[in-house]
């Protein structure tokens, strides 16, 4: 759908909206104070909307808010109708019906995500909106608390969605409540709506078209009631003493048991926003298969030893809304044969609810729980209610039906585990000290021994190793050898994919002109591969720097500054410059310049200069400087060509011959004639007058600078030289016009082939020496200052079971993205004998076989995990999707969908077999 946009009075006033609008930098700075307002006072009721992102964004490009709150990476940001005042509000492009939507009650569309396709505005910020530009419809929704041990405020964008089966008639009807509303509320609702007496009424938990439990009027929440979104629920109605069935005959009020049924392995293809068909969220099935799923009742059966049952471990999870991260994960952690062994006997010696750190044990009762169930019923599908209610209580950031990361549950949950399973039931206290002459082997075991004291569980067992981290001090050379333990190792997938990338560079002190360069870089590199490229490419002396920037509709949209943003986050249709500036200390200034035609044209043309300053005192100081990076486009009488070797000359690039013919006149060279030396005729440069103002981002609001104008030096100053016809006839700004884009695509351009890496090639990345970023400096106990050290991690002591994560996500503030690398990794024999630098023959084998994976399909926020699991029993492998299990063969897991990676190790054997060996990484 289109949104009109319009600057004009006329349009404003013909759509309902206020005909006198507040200027834009207002309507910013209202909106900017009422968020900043509301933020302070978070409290559980408070009021937000859902409003469009698609809508806001127009609004937001027509304020400028390019650093507030509300900005959001999206190609959307990107438009040739920057600046036009949006119509009215509108939010049909987010909820179910779109602008045909008659309901009082609009519902959002179940695919939605937050910052992608909507944002939420306090409750005064949308009344503001709302008066500024009318339009609708209005979304409200209510900040609930959650969390058990820390409480946080979440705003509750997807209410519970229940559908009320009437038995009398089977009629049904849609309830939409908060999952912090009470049972007591439920049947207020229900009654009124029915026009029944409360006493009369039973309303059943239905799920899956089976009675389970009463939902018995109280204060216990429907989230505590393990109620699911879009489920079931029952109302019968009592009269006089006796339900009423369909045919209106009196029946006793009995407990109705689950009927009980053997299903083959079942299911049904699974939707690519995570919601199965076995459960979906606006998809109802009917199939006598739902009545067959099986479910998990409050409280928690007895802790006695129990066998395996026939075929056991087959059994899928049923999808409850967005759950598949979740299933997913599970699968895996059920088909870890330690584990498996562990909690299918009998673990309630082990289980530590005095634990501060932990949850009571209920997390690991819940998980027990479901891992017994899911080894015991066969094939029968198991909806995970109980357990995803307990994760919503401890871990509220996976609550809701939102898409979640596998990964993070995974981390999440063997904490949490192992705090509800801690042995130890007083935590001893250690100082950690550091190594400087004792064997690593020493100390190396001193810090697991002191690691055991404090944390002793079955997950310390089974899935806890130690690496060895080498810091060492840049300045004094300090060398701080630590040992810390490890859960899982979060392996980076190194690139050698390139893209070649074009920066117009800028010379900060006037002394040339710009001169594009194109550099290849990797295409998973950071802003500072790209600095290093082009300043490699411009000859950068010793004394100066690059700062890169990109530059939108004439204005420096933000400046790159982070070296390690990456550079995907740059699209080839951008615009990106540096500006070569030299290194000075703490008092530079630096001076960015923009261009305007007149005082009466708010837009921007030319592309902005940016130099810096020392001593910056008054205008005239800002004065000289423009002049100075002004004295390139100098328009002057033809010069003879100066010969240059290997394009360059004073070691500053030059045009290469036949480039800039455009041009209506040949332009000042570098190195010929400086700034100071060239007068107009009848006017010297100290005489030369500019339109020179102060500036703020918008450049709305400007202040004249006269020559003795006060300036603070320091920091970000912003100015705009108004071109007269003066400056067009003294300069030729030609060179200031059209930038490249920093990659042109051709119109026949090849599709690359897909990347292939080795596991041993992500292990080493992980592994290698590097610089802390300027974020993450080191104290150095020598120095007594922070230092940007070198690390240095290496692996100690092996786990015997070993999970690789591999980090296909990453997210900045401009950008979340997904690296599709296949990736080769060895299902068995995987060797990592050369990692390992503890020389301990008791450790074991240091060969692992694989046994299950947490994969994930498709991009981000829309996605859809899986898992395949190996039955170590039978020796085969099997997809998990969900409720849906199907047999799969070992040359079919292998993927560049595969996220999570789980090895056991392999016992050694007599013969002293060696499996693969990580020397053979080359191939892929």
């Amino acid at each position: 759908m289109t949104i009109p946009d319009s600057s004009g009075l006329n349009y404003m006033m013909e759509n309902g909206s206020i005909d006198l609008p507040c200027k834009p930098e207002e309507e910013r700075r209202i909106v900017q104070d009422l968020t900043a307002e509301a933020e302070t006072s978070l409290r559980e009721g408070n009021l937000y909307y859902v409003i469009s992102k698609r809508w806001f964004s127009v609004w937001e490009r027509y304020t400028l808010q390019t650093d507030g709150a509300y900005t959001f990476e999206s190609e959307s940001l990107i438009s040739t109708n920057s600046g036009a005042r949006p119509g009215p509000i509108d939010n049909t492009d987010i909820i179910a019906n779109g602008i045909d939507d008659k309901d009082d009650d609009p519902q959002l569309l179940r695919t939605l995500e937050e910052g992608r396709d909507y944002l939420l505005v306090p409750q005064e910020v949308w009344e503001k909106l709302l008066e500024w530009y009318k339009g609708g419809p209005a979304l409200p929704r209510k900040m609930i608390s959650q969390g058990e041990q820390q409480k946080q405020f979440s705003v509750e964008v997807f209410p519970l969605c229940l559908r009320l089966i009437d038995f009398r008639d089977q009629s049904e009807v849609i309830i939409r409540s908060s999952k912090k509303a009470s049972l007591l509320d439920l049947y207020e609702r229900v009654c009124q709506l029915k026009g029944i007496d409360q006493q009369k009424a039973r309303i059943w938990d239905y799920f899956n078209k089976r009675k389970h439990k009463i939902l018995n009027p109280s204060n216990q929440t429907m989230e505590e009631s393990d109620l699911q979104m879009d489920q079931d629920i029952l109302l019968e109605v009592l009269v006089d003493g006796f339900d009423m069935d369909s045919t209106g005959n009196g029946l006793a009020l009995v407990p109705v048991e689950p009927p009980t049924s053997s299903v083959t392995i079942a299911g049904g293809p699974s939707l690519s926003n995570g919601y199965s068909t076995g459960y979906g969220s606006n998809m109802y099935q009917r199939s006598n298969l739902s009545s067959t799923f099986g479910d998990m009742e409050d409280g928690y059966d007895s802790l006695r030893p129990i066998h395996r049952g026939d075929r056991g471990g087959l059994a899928g999870l049923q999808n409850l809304g967005n759950t598949c991260f979740m299933n997913s994960a599970i699968q895996c952690l059920v088909h870890t044969p330690p584990l498996v062994d562990y909690f299918l006997d009998d673990y309630s010696d082990e289980i530590n609810r005095q634990n501060p750190l932990g949850m009571h044990g209920e997390l690991a009762l819940a998980f027990g729980e479901l891992l017994r169930k899911l080894w015991s019923s066969g094939r029968t599908p198991v909806a995970p209610r109980a357990f995803k209610g307990k994760l919503s209580r401890f871990a509220p950031q996976f609550s809701g039906y939102n898409q979640h990361d596998s990964q993070e549950l995974l981390a999440f949950l063997l904490d949490g585990l192992h705090e509800d399973l801690n042995r130890v039931k007083q935590k001893p206290y250690f100082e950690t000290k550091d190594s400087d002459v004792q064997p690593d082997e020493e100390v190396a075991e001193e810090f697991w021994r002191y690691h055991k004291a404090r944390n002793d569980s079955v997950i310390v067992d089974v899935c806890q190793g130690q690496y060895k981290s080498t810091l060492v001090c840049p300045v004094c050379s300090k060398i701080s050898i630590t040992f810390d333990p490890f859960m899982y190792l979060s392996l980076p997938l190194p690139s050698v994919a390139t893209r070649t990338m074009t920066v117009t560079v800028f010379y900060g002190n006037g002394s040339g002109l710009p001169m594009p360069f194109t550099v290849t870089v990797l295409k998973q590199g950071c802003c500072k591969d790209l600095n290093q490229a082009v300043s490699a490419a411009c000859c950068l002396r010793s004394d100066e720097y690059l700062l890169l920037a990109e530059v939108y509709e004439n204005r420096i949209y933000r400046y790159l500054e982070n070296p390690s943003e990456a550079l995907i986050s740059i699209k080839d249709d951008e615009h990106i410059v540096a500006y070569r500036l030299p290194k000075g200390g703490a008092e530079v200034t630096r001076l960015e310049i923009r261009h305007r035609r007149n005082e009466n044209e708010r837009k921007l043309f030319l592309t902005p200069l940016v130099t810096s300053l020392e001593d910056l005192r008054c205008g005239a100081d800002i004065e000289l400087a423009v002049n100075r990076m002004l004295s390139p486009l100098r328009r002057k009488a033809f010069i003879p060509p100066v010969p240059v070797q290997s394009g360059q000359e004073n070691g500053y690039a030059l045009d290469a011959p036949g480039e800039r013919n455009d041009c209506s006149s040949t332009l000042l060279r570098p190195g010929i004639q400086s700034a100071d030396n060239i007068e107009p005729e009848g006017m010297s440069i100290s005489e030369l007058s500019l339109r020179l103002c102060l500036t703020d981002d918008r450049g709305v609001s400007c202040r004249p600078i006269l020559k003795d104008s006060p300036i603070n030096p320091g920091g970000l100053v912003k100015v705009i030289l108004e071109w007269t016809e003066k400056e067009h006839e003294l300069y030729d700004a030609c060179f200031l016009k059209d930038l490249p884009e920093v990659h042109k695509t051709g119109v026949a351009a090849k599709k690359t082939k897909q990347e292939a890496i080795s596991l041993f090639s992500c292990l080493d990345a992980f592994l290698k020496e590097e610089p802390l970023g300027p974020d993450d400096m080191w104290y150095c106990p020598r120095c007594k200052e922070h230092r940007q050290a070198t690390k240095k991690l290496d692996l100690w002591r092996l786990p015997d079971v070993l999970v690789f994560h591999l980090k296909r996500f990453s997210y900045s503030r401009w950008l979340k993205n997904k690296l599709d690398t296949f990736v080769n990794f060895p299902i068995r024999n995987l060797d990592l004998s050369k990692y390992v630098k503890s020389n301990d023959a008791s450790e074991g084998s240091h060969v692992y076989e694989l046994y299950a994976i947490s994969n994930h399909y498709g991009g981000l926020g829309g996605g859809h995990y899986s898992a395949y699991c190996k039955l170590v029993d039978d020796n085969r492998w099997y997809h998990f999707d969900d409720a849906h299990v199907s047999p799969v063969s070992e040359s079919e897991i292998k993927t560049s969908a595969a996220y999570v990676l789980f090895y056991q190790r392999v016992k050694c054997q007599p013969n002293g077999t060696v499996g693969e060996t990580s020397q053979g990484h080359g191939s892929a």
